[in-house]
């Protein structure tokens, strides 16, 4: 079954923003990201953006980190080479605390504007809750007083636990804001949110959940169990990360029950995982896959219209379990 994308609020901002976004990590072509993952030229790029805009997927995140701004450089000369003009589409990108004080924050936000190239900063994000050298009240401080200037439309935060998203929130009322979202590795073989109280902190607090490795690097796709020796093809950091390997064998049920789920609905698995993740969790969870090539960004779009029966969620959820997701 298919219906129309229907766009949801960026926690309690007046943003809408599709259940599945694009993470532009790939545009990045130095640092240690592409110890991890190949990069992508210019033109892929654009036609990556292309493709998830024509899928009707309307917003990008991206970071500083991911290659000291060369993916936002990346990302927004390939919206701007789609025909995706500054406002057309929603632009997050994230600051990096990693040895450095909250006044950073205030201080390199020209460099991120100059970096984005005409694009405004949507959602700002605080990377990560650690390596830096103020405290997270102090950097929520310096994000609110440029979501005072104008100068960013709504902020988020990454990373963070329950606790820290309490926080964090608590920091933003005083300014009359609110925290929009935390960014945290979720998909139906990662379920730590329902066990840790992030979900219910999310929901508690009006907060979206921005769902990173949605497709668990790829073993969601089925690829590795239709071609176990596919694994033999990724980098050396990823084989060597979390037990790779170790990864898809744990997570066969769980393969054996979304092919089951796609072929019900002639798509592919990657999609019923997307749909199911940005589904299960009702509107609190959306989701950010990569994409290298524009079929991948396409397929990544067309998720947001497959739609799952409650039965069919329940038993993608019971296979997860069985997978070792909770």
């Amino acid at each position: 079954m298919t219906s129309a994308v229907t766009h949801r609020r960026l926690g309690r901002t007046d943003l809408e923003i599709s259940p599945i976004g694009i993470g532009t990590m790939q545009m990045a072509n130095r640092g240690m990201v592409t110890a991890a993952y190949p990069s992508i030229t210019a033109d892929a790029s654009a036609a990556v953006v292309r493709a998830a805009i024509d899928g009707g997927v309307n917003w990008f995140d991206t970071a500083e980190m991911y290659g000291r701004g060369e993916s936002e450089r990346a990302l927004t000369t390939a919206l701007r080479t789609a025909g995706a003009n500054p406002g057309d589409v929603l632009v997050a990108t994230k600051w990096a605390p990693m040895l450095r004080t909250a006044a950073s924050i205030g201080n390199t936000i020209d460099t991120r504007l100059a970096a984005l190239q005409g694009y405004p900063i949507d959602l700002y994000q605080i990377h990560h809750p650690y390596g830096g050298f103020s405290s997270i009240p102090a950097q929520v401080r310096a994000m609110a007083q440029l979501a005072k200037d104008s100068r960013i439309r709504s902020i988020g935060v990454s990373n963070f636990s329950a606790a820290q998203m309490e926080q964090a929130s608590a920091v933003l009322a005083t300014y009359g804001l609110t925290l929009a979202s935390n960014q945290v590795k979720i998909n139906a073989l990662h379920r730590n949110i329902e066990t840790n109280g992030v979900l219910a902190a999310a929901n508690r607090l009006g907060v979206t959940l921005i769902a990173y490795t949605p497709l668990e690097s790829g073993i969601l796709t089925g690829r590795f169990h239709d071609d176990p020796q596919a694994v033999e093809s990724l980098t050396r950091v990823r084989r060597i990360a979390g037990g790779f390997a170790k990864k898809v064998t744990q997570a066969t049920p769980l393969v054996d029950e979304l092919r089951a789920v796609a072929k019900a609905h002639d798509v592919s698995l990657s999609q019923v995982a997307l749909s199911w993740l940005v589904t299960y969790y009702d509107d609190t969870v959306v989701a950010i896959p990569g994409a290298s090539k524009p079929h991948q960004a396409t397929q990544a779009a067309a998720a947001m219209s497959v739609q799952l029966s409650a039965t069919e969620r329940a038993g993608i959820a019971d296979a997860s379990r069985r997978s070792g997701a909770l």
